[in-house]
Order: structure tokens, then sequence, then C-alpha cells
């Protein structure tokens, strides 16, 4: 897709759309873009199953100009919180996997540029604060079982109670969307169970910008 063309996401978006490579699709790539995963791990069929949708994995992507790379920051299952460059992010999954279990899509929430987000922003800079404070967040046992029980919670379509709640225990969509609520942006959701993958491809506000081709 050439410039900043979109399109609404739905289920069938990755047969429908073309995977690029990701030295094709790096112009069009801006801090604050999220990254819509569709992958086969354990934990990521647990979420598909839970949600009843293609989308496991929620990520965000931030130009990180000392290092001269495209980070991506991202809550990963057992290990935590933590940013990887989006070269390799789309060579392995969580697990370190190779190649990469799946397949993924770059989105952008159409609110962030008015926001005021975007490179080097000042709102950009404060969802990258809240993201770069919590890296090296572990995820214990017992935060892992929270986080089970608010998928269960969900597939159940309960509401989840506050004990369950996320603490430094994000899944990966909790974490994407707590940072962007440090610039002012809501993913709409249901408010129960949890905050999902699911519900940032459902958001009406979140267009999709290109497949990129996984390795």
């Amino acid at each position: 897709m050439a410039g900043d063309d979109t399109v609404a996401i739905d289920n069938d978006i990755l047969t429908t759309m073309k995977a690029e490579p990701l030295k094709a699709v790096t112009p069009r790539i801006r801090d604050g873009d999220i990254l819509l995963c569709s992958c086969d791990e354990p934990f990521s069929k647990l979420i598909r199953w839970a949600t009843k949708s293609p989308w496991s994995h929620v990520a965000l992507a931030y130009r990180w100009q000392g290092v001269g790379r495209i980070m991506v920051f991202e809550a990963v299952q057992k290990i935590g919180v933590r940013t990887v460059p989006l070269s390799s992010f789309i060579s392995r999954g969580a697990s370190g996997k190779k190649p990469f279990p799946g397949k993924i899509l770059l989105a952008r929430h159409a609110d962030y540029a008015d926001k005021g987000g975007g490179d080097g922003s000042a709102a950009m800079q404060r969802l990258a604060d809240f993201a770069v404070d919590r890296f090296g967040d572990p995820f214990a046992p017992g935060e892992i079982a929270k986080i089970a029980l608010r998928v269960a919670f969900g597939r159940l379509n309960r509401k989840t109670p506050k004990a369950l709640g996320p603490d430094k225990e994000f899944i990966c969509s909790e974490y994407a969307a707590k940072c962007y609520e440090a610039v002012g942006i809501k993913i709409e959701w249901d408010g129960r169970g949890f905050i999902a993958p699911a519900d940032f491809a459902n958001d009406p506000k979140v267009k999709a910008i290109a497949q990129i081709k996984a390795i």
C-alpha cells in the first residue's frame, strides 16, 4: 500500500492484504504504531480461544534514535515487559522460536496525531517514559496465574474481580493500552475479563497500514 492509505481491520485481513518485507514497510512506520499479531504459540492460542478472534499479541513500535533502530515495546508471558529491535521481533516468537510463528500487521490509532503524538513529540515521550519505566518487570508464577484467571473471566463474559486486575503483570494488550493511556487514548473494550488484542483490532479508530512479512 502506498503512502498513508489505511483500511479497516477485519479478521481476514491477513489473507487479503499482501505481506511486504520490513524494508518496504519501514518508511511508513511511526512512533506509537501498533503491531497486531496472530500467533500459534501456547499462550497465544489461549488468548485466541478466550477472545474468539485470530489476534493473540499486541506491541508498539518506537524509533529509538540513540541506537538507530525501530524498537518494539511489549509484554511477553514468562519474560515480562521488554524491548527488542523490530528486525528481531519479526524473526522469532516470544519463546525464541524461529521463524516467527504467525503473522504481523502494522496498524495505527487515528487519535494519536490529534493527541500530539509523533516522532520526537512530548506525547510520544510520555508514552515512551511509561513503557520504559516498566522494562524488566518479571511475571512471577502467581502473576501468570492472575493473567490466566483474567483470560478465563473474559472467555466466560464475566467482569474481572478487582483483586485480579493488572498491577505489574500485564498481558501484552493491557500493557499497550496503558502506554496509550499515558497520552490520553483509551482503547474501547467491554469492561469484562481483560483488554485483549482483539479489542485493538475492533476499535473503529485503529486502522491497518501494512502486513509485515515475518521471517
